[in-house]
Order: C-alpha cells, then structure tokens, then sequence
C-alpha cells in the first residue's frame, strides 16, 4: 500500500479508545443511504462528494483514478483524506467512531488491523461488500478475501493491494563491497533462509564504502522474518507471542544485524529514515511491493537506476489493506459502486504501474502491462511486475490476530532500544513484554 504497511509508529492512545468505539458503535444511530444505483453511482441528479480515508500511498490520484471516476460520474467528486501514518490514521479512525461522527465515505482498513475489524465487537460497523453489485469473491486472492470476512460470513473490505516482499538493492554499492549485482546471483546469496541476509551483510559491511551500512533497519529485518512464517504473534486465535519460533527467531537475527554494525539503525518512515534513501548510506532494504514508491519518492532522480530488486530469502506478505464502508456513512450506496471500481482488475493494475501496489485482484495479473511490466527507476531491467505477482500467487495464509499491527509497533519500537538507545537485547526484549503485557489482552 503504500507507506502500506503497518507503520512502526508508538502506540497512542488507540488501544485506551476501544472500549468506547465498541460501546459507541452499539449505541449511534445509522444515518440512512442517499439510495440511487450503486452500479451507476447515481443520487438523482444531485452533486455529492465522496471522502475517502486512507495512509500513506494508495496510488489512487497517482494513478488518475479519482479523476477517472468523476469524468464516468460528473454528479461524483472525489476527495481524499490521507494520513501519512498509519498508526495515526487508526488513531484517529477510532476516535471517529467512538464519537459517532467525522468518518469518511470511505475508510482503508491496514491488514494489521483487519483481524479486529472483523470481530463480533465490531461487527455491523461496516457495510458487507460481497453483496455489493460488480463484486466477485472468486476474483480476490482467497486468503485475502478471507481476512476481511467476519465469523458470520458478512466481507466487510475489498483488498486493494497485498505487500509479497523482496530484497531492494543498492547495485552499485553492492559491486563497490565486492558482491554481484545480478538480480539472480543476488537472490542466491540469501536464497531460502533469512540468516543468510545477515550472513551477507557482515561480508558487505566488510568491505563496504565508508559511511555506508548493508540495511536500513533491523525492524525491516523482523517484520520480514515474522511475516514470512505460518506463525506469527497468534496461535489458534489466541496472543502466543512469547512461544512463537517466528518471533524469537526475527529477533535473534535482528540483534545479531544490529551487534554486527550492518544495520544503520533507522525508524522506518521517519524523516532520518527518507533523507538516508538520498544520501545512499544503506544498500538494502526488505522491498514488499509497496516500498517501490518510497524507493522512487525519496531516492530522488539522482539515483535512479541504481536500485534493483531480488527474490526475498522467504516468500511472505507484509503489509497491503482494504477499502471499507461505514454502516453510519450518508452515501453508502455511492460508496459501495466506487470501492467495486477502485478495487476492479483494470484499476488496481494502474495503480500498480503508477505506485508499485501489487493487485489483490487476481484477474489484474494476466493484463498487460502488469507482469511483464519493468519499473524504470528501480532498473531497466528490473522484472518487477513478474517477481511481485508471482510471490503473490504463492503466499501463504497466516493468522494475523486482533492486535497484529500493534505487536509489530512494539516490537519495532523494542529493537530501536536497542539499535538506536543502546539498551542490551534482554533490556530491550523484557521492555517490550511488559510494553505487550500491560497493553495488550
């Protein structure tokens, strides 16, 4: 998605709201539908505008989309809401509906977030978009379809996008430390174990240019390693954090990163973290589909064409969301039609051409232009469109849990203790329990 993913901003005062949103959302009453067709997103003639809520990147004006759905719609303008964060935005989506008010037409929905979105206590806060006209379960990739559907069947977010990881490079700082630069011999560097990365980033660190480091951050290096494994933060509907072997092995590796001086210890999306991607001080970082355009936005054209892209050591997901509609929003119908546009084939497949967001439409993959297409600032001969929606294809589902995104929060904010305050890795590991511990039941 986008800056897509969960964000690894602290947790405010989001978890404190919800038992007010769940309380809140039994208690507001429902405006009523403007009705008209969905399918045409018509209300009689009159001019509405639609809000749509959204973080980061969705690449929606990017792509053209709004505008294109206003010239099929003259009485439909389009106005997005967007948050740069994505913990903030959840913040402020919560604090709306527990005040029954200030929501938009339209809300993204981060897949780290989605498992609460569909539990009993929030049922009914969203409208069931399987029902919608144009939408068909059979076109989304199962195991995303499946996350966004509640216990009673009711499909309250189409996916907009999914976030199949890869490994970005740096090809000239990688021949400067000596290694290849071939996106295959790259890829058969780490190929099938995460340990490998390390491995190859103590070799890059040896040799590496001075002021350079192998990775961006050891919190990418986690977030990679819990989200290409079957078991994350979840077992069997219950918080298992502390006996997951994803967990305990993303750490291990994130501490072995930081003590081998390979990572430069950066808050993935703060401003430290977008200048260093222009001052090329780190060779790689763990690339889902959506980190393209952050590549692209904060690399600058200066660096175009330096980057290019491998196979990740595991196929996994991290990050990618979906596009809800309110049960209290005023024009649900319209709504309804312009979620069922945005999330077609044919417009997530420009979005991806536009952003890099891999479809979570599975018909988009066999359109032209999206798995034979070639992000020219990443490399001229980058198969992006080709590596991504295969990943894609062979992810795995995993239980993703109520307060998934929050747990990946804390545990970012956990190994920057380390890589950034220089606590010890058991300091830093016995904070983030307590951290989960007290907030978290």
């Amino acid at each position: 998605m986008h800056l897509s993913a969960t964000s690894h901003s602290r947790r405010t005062a989001a978890l404190a709201t919800t038992g007010l949103l769940v309380t809140a959302l039994v208690l507001t009453g429902c405006s009523s539908s403007s009705g008209g067709s969905a399918g045409a997103g018509s209300t009689g003639g009159s001019r509405i505008t639609l809000t749509v809520g959204d973080f980061g990147t969705f690449g929606y004006k990017e792509a053209g989309l709004f505008a294109a759905y206003s010239a099929l719609h003259p009485n439909i303008t389009i106005k997005e809401d967007t948050t740069t964060a994505e913990a903030d935005y959840w913040t402020a989506l919560q604090t709306h509906l527990a005040a029954g008010g200030g929501l938009d037409d339209v809300q993204a929905l981060e897949v780290g977030r989605i498992a609460l979105a569909t539990s009993d206590a929030l049922n009914g806060s969203f409208e069931d978009l399987a029902k919608a006209p144009g939408v068909n379960k059979d076109d989304y990739l199962a195991w995303k379809w499946q996350q966004a559907t509640t216990a009673d069947g009711r499909t309250i977010g189409l996916g907009t996008d999914v976030g199949p990881m890869a490994i970005c490079y740096r090809q000239d700082l990688f021949q400067a430390a000596g290694l290849p630069s071939d996106p295959a011999q790259v890829a058969a560097l780490w190929a099938g174990d995460w340990s490998k990365y390390v491995q190859v980033g103590q070799e890059f660190q040896a040799k590496a240019p001075k002021g350079t480091y192998f990775m961006d951050s050891a919190t990418g290096l986690f977030n990679a390693v819990v989200s290409s494994s079957a078991q994350q933060y979840y077992k069997g509907g219950t918080l298992d954090y502390k006996n997951s072997p994803s967990v305990k092995s993303a750490w291990d590796l994130a501490m072995q990163a930081d003590a081998a001086g390979t990572s430069q210890g950066l808050k993935e999306f703060d401003t430290p973290w977008q200048t260093a991607f222009s001052q090329s001080t780190f060779a790689t970082t763990v690339c889902p589909s959506w980190q393209q355009a952050n590549i692209q936005k904060y690399s600058g054209p200066a660096n175009s064409g330096k980057w290019n892209i491998a196979q990740a050591p595991a196929v996994g997901n991290w990050g990618g969301s979906f596009l809800a509609v309110p049960s209290t929003g005023k024009h649900k119908a319209e709504a309804e039609a312009l979620v069922a546009w945005l999330t077609a084939p044919e417009q997530q497949a420009k979005v991806f051409q536009a952003v890099g967001n891999i479809p979570s439409n599975q018909k988009a993959y066999s359109l032209p232009g999206l798995v034979d297409f070639k992000n020219p600032y990443i490399g001229p001969n980058a198969a992006t469109g080709q590596l991504f929606s295969t990943a894609a294809g062979t992810i795995k589902a995993a239980e993703t849990g109520p307060h998934a995104g929050d747990l990946q929060n804390d545990f970012s904010n956990g190994i920057l203790l380390v890589e950034q305050n220089h606590k010890s890795a058991s300091d830093a590991w016995a904070a983030t329990v307590q951290q989960i511990d007290s907030s978290i039941q």
